[in-house]
């Protein structure tokens, strides 16, 4: 099994949990750029999730794997973010997202109406987050290669399990 094959596996086993459990969430940041194409790596697996449902997440992924201890960055105000390792491979898990530019906090917490669409991996359904709306939070971020990527047209066929 690939590296990437593996990432992929862990992402569908926490979609298999996720799914169960009836909770609105979305993948975002690389792992969506890499779905869409529009890259050919991805680091770790970045996962937006509804405030409402942090308690029951915590509990899922402290039975799949490790939560860190908090590591604070002082870009982002996020309410609840989660790292964690699962079967060696890096979860960061944000609910309540919040990016400061310029001194000002700006909300970028997941909506419903921002999922757009999903694709299955190794047949669970994974929600993806728009396109659109990490292009938005990568020019808040200053990460301009990033929002380039998202304009230019995809670098491969989108991926398909």
């Amino acid at each position: 099994m690939t590296t990437v094959e593996h990432k992929l596996a862990v992402l569908s086993a926490i979609a298999e949990r996720f799914n169960k459990e009836r909770l609105t969430w979305a993948v975002g940041a690389s792992l969506l750029l890499y779905l869409k194409g529009r890259t050919d790596t991805f680091h770790d697996i970045d996962i937006m999730v509804m405030s409402s449902d942090i308690e029951r997440i915590k509990g899922i992924m402290s039975g799949l794997g490790t939560i860190q201890p908090p590591n604070p960055n002082a870009q982002y105000k996020t309410k609840h973010f989660i790292e964690c390792t699962v079967e060696g491979v890096e979860i960061d898990i944000m609910a309540g997202f919040a990016i400061v530019n310029d001194g000002v906090e700006y909300d970028c917490s997941l909506k419903e109406s921002e999922i757009a669409g999903g694709i299955l991996i190794n047949g669970q359904r994974v929600p993806l987050h728009s396109l659109e709306r990490w292009r938005y939070y990568y020019e808040l971020m200053g990460r301009t290669e990033k929002a380039q990527m998202i304009e230019a047209p995809p670098r491969r066929p989108s991926v398909r399990k």
